[in-house]
């Protein structure tokens, strides 16, 4: 039986499935692709993300981190970068663990 699948997965998942005697047919996907690929499938782990609690979410989660991580390297610029960064933007904005819900401001 056929499967269309049409999506980004990780490197390991062609012989993972050939391992388990199935055939798969894959490509390499180019730079501009593989970018739009990547914010596809940040998408979907999101939404993973969003139904998921637990042990799930942990590891959908962990997905994410693995997509920005490579989507930072498109960028010229590593997973440790990006967490230099969001350390940076924390200690000048804050985080968001207070929980603050700004509401609206007035003039």
């Amino acid at each position: 039986m056929e499967k269309v699948f049409n999506k980004l997965v990780r490197d390991n998942i062609p012989s993972i499935i050939e391992n388990n005697g199935e055939k798969s047919f894959i490509r390499v996907l180019g730079e501009s692709e593989y970018k739009i690929e990547l914010e596809k499938k940040l998408n979907e782990e999101y939404n993973e993300v969003l139904s998921s609690s637990g042990k799930d979410r942990i590891e959908e989660l962990a997905d994410m981190v693995e997509i920005i991580k490579c989507l930072a390297e498109i960028e010229g610029f590593s997973l440790d970068e990006v967490i230099e960064v969001s350390k940076e933007k924390s200690l000048k904005r804050g985080s968001f663990s207070k929980r603050i819900f700004l509401e609206k401001t007035t003039d």
